[in-house]
């Protein structure tokens, strides 16, 4: 417990420093969520949420979101306990992060009071491992604020994050006789602009 909390300190201070330094934009974590489904036993999807995440969008619109894979929240104590240790193994690799960069004027419209539908290539860095995955996003003002959504789930496949292993692992201690090794993820964002 102490090493997770150390490493949580760690994580925002260097995330905070980081936003100050570039930031025009900088997510509200209260008003964001990403959120994924798994589906166990072929039939039975469940919603599952990451609550802690830090990230800004930065001068020439460089984005960075970074998600505390300690926070991961299935409502089931164990199991969260489970996916830190079997499937994200955080104490190894406590983040993940997605970055991308965002054409200014997607963002100038967007604060403008517009909505804006575009793809844009991001950068996830997961379990030691890097993916671009094209991501489809709507952006638009919200009360002087920008929000960010994703315009359709995203399939993320473990294999490509060397976590396959993990799933077998919650699979045998769970008693199940699947776990998909793929899972649509969805993100709704929330960015202030910094004064």
């Amino acid at each position: 417990m102490a090493r997770r909390h150390a490493i949580k300190g760690l994580f925002l201070g260097a995330l905070v420093f980081a936003t100050q330094a570039w930031a025009q934009w900088e997510l509200n974590d209260a008003g964001s969520t990403v959120n994924f489904v798994s589906v166990k036993n072929s039939t039975i999807a469940e919603l599952h949420s990451f609550p802690s995440l830090l990230g800004y969008i930065g001068e020439g619109g460089k984005v960075q979101v970074t998600v505390n894979l300690d926070s991961v929240e299935t409502l089931i104590p164990i199991r969260n306990e489970r996916m830190r240790e079997m499937l994200f193994d955080t104490a190894n690799f406590p983040t993940a992060t997605v970055s991308a960069e965002v054409d200014p004027e997607i963002l100038a419209e967007a604060s403008r009071g517009g909505t804006v539908s575009t793809e844009i290539p991001v950068t996830l860095s997961l379990h030691g491992m890097e993916q671009v995955i094209t991501v489809p996003l709507l952006v638009f003002g919200d009360g002087g604020n920008l929000r960010v959504v994703s315009a359709r789930p995203v399939l993320l496949r473990a294999g490509d994050f060397g976590l396959e292993a993990g799933i077998e692992a919650l699979r045998n201690v769970a008693g199940l006789k699947v776990i998909a090794t793929a899972v649509p993820v969805t993100l709704n964002l929330q960015f202030q602009r910094v004064k």
